[in-house]
């Protein structure tokens, strides 16, 4: 009447598939992406972590106060003024955007929406300013 006959085996098969799945890969590492560090720079705006976990926030509120609001004071890090711009600041010293940003997004599944406005640096001149 209900199909037993069918229903069971099937959701049997599907539990064994689910099963496969979590514990082929149970126990395994996943290396983080190994992503390029700037030429002559040692630190950045913020640190480190802070950067890995959270720039994108970061960017999205100097966006907003550079555009929105009209702050387009410098930021200091390490003695160092930097501009509050993805170009002019932070591709700045990341020269390669295939090599930094990209490898990390793809890795991540992250496609961000600021290379819809944003042209990607010329990383030949980029890393030559960088020098």
């Amino acid at each position: 009447m209900y199909n037993k006959g069918t229903i069971i085996p099937g959701l049997i098969i599907f539990v064994v598939l689910m099963l496969f799945a979590i514990f082929n890969n149970a126990g395994k590492k996943i290396e983080a992406p190994k992503v390029e560090k700037p030429v002559g720079y040692k630190e950045c705006v913020k640190p480190v972590q802070y950067m890995k976990e959270s720039h994108m926030e970061l960017l999205n509120v100097w966006r907003d106060e550079v555009i929105r609001e009209g702050k387009r004071e410098q930021v200091e890090a390490g003695g160092v003024l930097y501009e509050k711009s993805l170009q002019n600041g932070c591709m700045h010293c990341h020269t390669n955007k295939t090599k930094f940003c990209d490898v990390c997004h793809t890795f991540a599944s992250v496609y961000p929406y600021c290379w819809d406005c944003h042209v990607a640096p010329q990383e030949d001149l980029a890393l030559k300013e960088a020098r």
